[in-house]
């Protein structure tokens, strides 16, 4: 569920983008076409592998951490060289690289629904990440390049809305996939859509590629510092919640993470083409909102990686039904997206960034109300609906204020940068918010095994058990009075790590609103209308 929304500047990535090797007449809707396919490989995997997860876990004998793993193995890859996938397609050529993407993405697919045990599932993971790091800025520039400025909010409209579709689709699929067929058949899907983008690039797509920056270099040492710094960082967060803070090979791994980072910044300072220009930093609207992405993502992420767990493995949901439960959350930033893209002219980008987050906040707030049991639009649904409100309000506006933060020739890496940020903040949500679940849940979970007269070994079985969470397997041999009192007793105590996880969701929504009132001007701005949703240009469908 994590990746049930798009990270934010996809349209600004492609409006910013030179128009340098224009399609022949008639071809326009082919290679629009293997774009949308290509865009929606990483979509539709995105959400249906977050649906299977609680599925996996116990059919893999897996530990919440290593479910964690599996979603971060890709998105580590994905965060640390998305900005230099887009780099390569510049200099190698865009048609070349997103083939190449295209076809690592399918092959690792295979792998992952072939592999037989998580491990095996986490390094097909990884390299996963490393193909759509090359796809998805791939699709996005390919659309800059072959479209003018005018045929642009037309292709931007189409994209967008067949995206919102395989956004919507996706969990409802993935869910039916799991309960049907088998987890592993979310991995398949990807196969006929890879075999018909290829053919599509292959026969419509012309070649691209920037000869401006053809001699600058490709900044593999930044790369390299930024996926160790990254790698370090959320490998010691997510793995403290199994190992504890104390061990030393844990606070090794994150003392050596911050150093790499460090590094990072040092170097990009210096060099004359770096991946990530320090400069751009100097806008505070560039600053401001890139700081509310960090924080407001950081909190969808890691918040609603737990969702489903808590939707199918506490609250009986059907995976179909977990995958359904996030559609008004998706349909309404889709429909509200042209009008909040238009609060940045009306009202400035200020109040909108500052609102958006402070609805976010309260949505995060409702899902602490629902208890075990209930019904959907009585406990969930509020709390989506209102999730989605603020999201709309928000997603819009920031992605227009970080285009209008620098000169219009830095607007594709602005944009760039912040779409990566977005993913980097999904991956330390996911981790951080992990040890808040962990460490609440064990807390409360021996407060509920207390009063129960439980002999050691029954004890000593729920114990081994408590890195499955809300998984955690009720021993056999014991009376039906004592199994439904400890199947009880780990509920309650997952729904408390829950409710927690999305109060400290909620404070990293408000720090948001926070971070945009004090550093996003609220001067009215001249801008287009929200890229992709131009009431001039209406969307083919």
């Amino acid at each position: 569920m994590a990746n049930v929304f798009k990270p934010p500047c996809d349209e600004g990535v492609i409006r910013a983008g030179r128009d340098t090797a224009p399609c022949r007449p008639g071809a326009e809707r082919w290679v629009l076409a293997a774009t949308i396919l290509g865009s929606s490989m990483a979509f539709i995997d995105g959400t249906v592998v977050n649906v299977a997860l609680p599925v996996m876990q116990p059919n893999l004998q897996a530990t919440v951490t290593q479910m964690q793993w599996v979603v971060q193995a890709y998105a580590l890859f994905l965060a640390a060289l998305i900005l230099v996938g887009g780099a390569m397609g510049d200099h190698l050529g865009r048609r070349k690289v997103f083939m190449a993407g295209v076809f690592v993405f399918t092959l690792a697919s295979v792998w992952c629904g072939l592999a037989p045990d998580v491990n095996q599932l986490i390094i097909a993971q990884s390299i996963k990440g490393v193909g759509g790091a090359m796809l998805i800025p791939g699709s996005l520039a390919i659309i800059s390049a072959t479209f003018s400025q005018q045929q642009r909010g037309r292709a931007i409209g189409t994209w967008s809305a067949f995206t919102a579709i395989t956004m919507a689709l996706g969990p409802v699929l993935g869910g039916w996939l799991v309960e049907n067929i088998s987890w592993r058949a979310v991995f398949f899907v990807n196969l006929p859509i890879a075999v018909a983008t290829l053919t599509l690039t292959l026969w419509h797509v012309p070649e691209s590629r920037d000869e401006e920056v053809a001699d600058e270099r490709l900044d593999w040492g930044g790369t390299l510092l930024a996926a160790l710094g990254i790698g370090g960082l959320v490998f010691g967060l997510t793995e403290s919640s199994r190992l504890g803070f104390q061990d030393p090979w844990l606070l090794l791994s994150i003392g050596l993470g911050l150093l790499f980072l460090i590094a990072f910044v040092w170097l990009e300072s210096r060099l004359r083409f770096p991946m990530m220009p320090l400069g751009l930093f100097r806008s505070t609207n560039f600053s401001g909102t890139n700081l509310m992405t960090l924080l407001l993502y950081s909190a969808l992420g890691g918040a609603l990686f737990f969702f489903p767990f808590n939707l199918i493995q506490v609250q009986g949901y059907s995976p179909t039904a977990a995958g359904a439960a996030l559609l008004p959350f998706i349909l309404i930033m889709f429909l509200l997206s042209r009008w909040s893209g238009g609060l940045v002219e009306r009202f400035g980008a200020k109040r909108p960034l500052v609102l958006g987050p402070v609805i976010v906040a309260l949505g995060f707030a409702l899902f602490t109300l629902p208890e075990v049991g209930g019904a959907y639009w009585t406990t969930f649904f509020p709390a989506v609906m209102v999730l989605g409100l603020g999201m709309a309000l928000s997603v819009a506006p920031l992605t227009t204020t970080v285009m209008n933060s620098v000169e219009t020739h830095q607007a594709g890496v602005a944009s760039g940068i912040n779409n990566a940020i977005s993913r980097l903040a999904n991956l330390l949500g996911v981790a951080v918010l992990g040890i808040i679940m962990t460490v609440t849940f064990n807390l409360i979970l021996d407060r509920r095994l207390a009063p129960l007269e439980l002999t050691g070994n029954t004890r000593q079985a729920i114990d081994a058990q408590r890195e499955n969470l809300a998984a955690a397997q009720i021993p056999p041999g014991i009376d039906s009075e004592t199994q439904v009192a400890l199947d009880r007793a780990i509920n309650q105590a997952y729904v408390s790590g829950f409710r927690r996880v999305m109060l400290v969701a909620a404070a990293l929504a408000l720090a948001s609103a926070l971070s945009a009132w004090s550093m996003i001007e609220g001067k009215k701005v001249e801008t287009e209308p929200s890229p992709g949703f131009d009431a001039s240009v209406p969307a083919e469908t």
